[in-house]
């Protein structure tokens, strides 16, 4: 059996992981999660390019979903809408 190199082209995966189309995903899947999770003014997404890729997170935006997430643990439960 022949062994197979493979060489990874660092600068190559950086340019993906900040690139447009990894963002609109990202962007795409925090709204998910976001609209998942309930109201538009309790919920807020974010999306932002970090040193080395694409971040996304969503968080409670008013004390209502600070309590929904608190009570009924929604925006845990909505992550599976990202997916």
């Amino acid at each position: 059996m022949t062994k197979v190199r493979i060489e990874m082209n660092g600068a190559g995966i950086r340019a993906l992981l900040k690139s447009p189309g990894v963002q609109a995903d990202i962007e795409a899947r925090t709204n998910a999660v976001a609209a998942a999770a309930g109201a538009p003014e309790d919920f807020k997404p974010s999306v932002y390019i970090g040193k080395t890729r694409v971040r996304g997170s969503v968080i409670t935006a008013s004390r209502a979903g600070q309590e929904a997430e608190a009570t009924d643990l929604v925006l845990t439960r909505a992550i599976d809408a990202g997916r």
